[in-house]
């Protein structure tokens, strides 16, 4: 022990006089990420291998240390669903098709894939914690009544923070129809809050006007680019049929995922908070769909 003792205190003076790399820098942490690749006509496409992808972090091209075809890392899936004043003709509809959804998520794949269920008009409330059991969730939505605004960053927000510290895979499926009106958080305070739950949103927009006037367009909007930014989609369907088949896309675009995982490597030294990702698939008639970037280890 007294040799060893020895031994780092000669070796720890040279290594301190190393001079450190000027530009680059290294974390160690494993960025996640959750990939769907779809062909021009939208199809998924799951049969992809490694070599097929390329990742870039910050512009730096990097290697991927992990992946899985196909994962079936665990689902933790909150459901968001809008009971302001607005959704009183379809919310019966909506909340049927939440049902259907919910049981098809619990009765198939990873045995520890879970739900949990929020409401949301002026306040937000958790109707449900993460379960597997399907009856509680379908017992809760049979509660619902509208009434209110909308606070629906406030609504992303909890929930992201709710679902940020579950093993495997963080969804956020929010029903709603329109934008927000009386959060008290903003949308970028929102979208932050995904980005550090590794969340993938899913919006649902149930809009009953088909014209422009009457819509609160800036909010719709809203929803789209903050999908865009955690790798989900934006799903306008009107209710019954296309309303279930939404969620039936929804959990193949589950099913189906690639894992790319890597370890940031030669970064700039003054890389942002926010670093920007960018996957590549080799092949120019597929498309690749993940979050555009990750907060650093020094995020909050």
């Amino acid at each position: 022990m007294k040799f060893l003792s020895i031994l780092v205190a000669g070796i720890l003076p040279v290594m301190a006089q190393q001079p450190a790399p000027a530009n680059f820098k290294v974390d160690v942490k494993l960025v996640r990420l959750l990939v769907n690749v779809k062909d021009q006509q939208g199809k998924l496409v799951g049969s992809l291998d490694t070599k097929d992808f390329s990742v870039q972090d910050c512009g730096v091209p990097q290697t991927i240390s992990v992946f899985e075809r196909q994962t079936e890392l665990p689902l933790s899936v909150a459901v968001l669903i809008d009971v302001s004043g607005s959704t009183g003709k379809d919310l019966r509809y909506e909340t049927t098709s939440v049902e259907k959804f919910f049981k098809a998520l619990l009765g198939e794949g990873n045995p520890k894939d879970a739900a949990s269920l929020y409401s949301f008009n002026y306040d937000v409330t958790l109707l449900q914690n993460f379960t597997r059991k399907a009856s509680s969730l379908s017992d809760n939505l049979r509660t619902l009544r509208p009434n209110g605004g909308t606070s629906l960053y406030d609504a992303i927000v909890l929930s992201a923070r709710e679902s940020a510290h579950r093993d495997g895979r963080h969804v956020i499926v929010i029903v709603t129809d329109g934008g927000d009106t009386t959060s008290r958080t903003k949308y970028a305070d929102a979208l932050e809050a995904a980005h550090l739950a590794d969340a993938v949103i899913y919006p649902i927009l149930v809009v009953p006007i088909p014209n422009d006037a009457g819509r609160n367009t800036g909010g719709e909007h809203a929803l789209y680019t903050i999908a865009e930014g955690t790798g989900g989609h934006v799903f306008e369907p009107s209710v019954g049929a296309q309303l279930d088949q939404a969620f039936t896309d929804i959990l193949r675009d589950l099913r189906t995922q690639y894992l790319l995982g890597y370890y940031p490597r030669n970064l700039p030294s003054d890389a942002p908070l926010f670093h920007t990702v960018h996957v590549d698939v080799a092949r120019k008639d597929l498309r690749a769909t993940t979050r555009t970037g990750y907060y650093g280890s020094n995020a909050r």
